[in-house]
């Protein structure tokens, strides 16, 4: 199974593809989609992450993905032009047929860290170690290398609790 983790954001849109077989996970790729204030208009900016993140999709052809929860910061029009990013990395695995779980942050670190207040650094170390001679394009790439990882973890558990309960019944 193919999984593609998506760290949303408007500047940086961090994405990290991974394969997923029993509990071996291997690195596929990873990137960041950039848009700033540069390339015109929110609208326009939205546009170029849609077009960025579709072509991602189109070349690694993901079985199944992942977004991560927004948080609410003190800066009200920051957060809404988040969000709307955020509405960019839900939408194109959509398009593709994709069912899209989403984690929270402290999930995702709990996850992959094993304390739900890990740091960047920390998230970094622990994405290298579960995939070895991982190449990580930022920090952003980390995080959504994280958020795959996160998923294919939550994906074997509910495939492990469905065959047990099929077992038991």
């Amino acid at each position: 199974m193919r999984v593609i983790g998506i760290d949303p954001g408007l500047r940086n849109l961090g994405w990290g593809v991974i394969d997923v077989a029993g509990s071996r996970l291997t690195h596929v790729a990873n990137g960041i989609c950039h848009s700033n204030g540069d390339d015109g208009d929110l609208a326009t900016r939205l546009l170029s992450l849609h077009l960025q993140l579709t072509a991602v999709l189109q070349t690694h052809a993901p079985d199944a993905a992942a977004v991560e929860h927004t948080f609410v910061n003190k800066d009200a029009v920051a957060t809404l032009k988040l969000g709307q990013a955020r509405g960019i990395a839900l939408l194109v695995p959509a398009q593709f047929g994709l069912a899209v779980g989403e984690y929270a942050p402290n999930a995702v670190k709990k996850t992959v860290v094993g304390v739900g207040h890990a740091a960047k650094v920390q998230i970094d170390h622990m994405v290298r170690l579960q995939l070895p001679g991982v190449v990580i394009a930022g920090p952003d790439a980390a995080d959504a290398l994280a958020i795959a990882i996160c998923h294919a973890h939550h994906l074997q558990s509910a495939g492990r609790l469905q065959a047990a309960l099929r077992a038991t019944g």
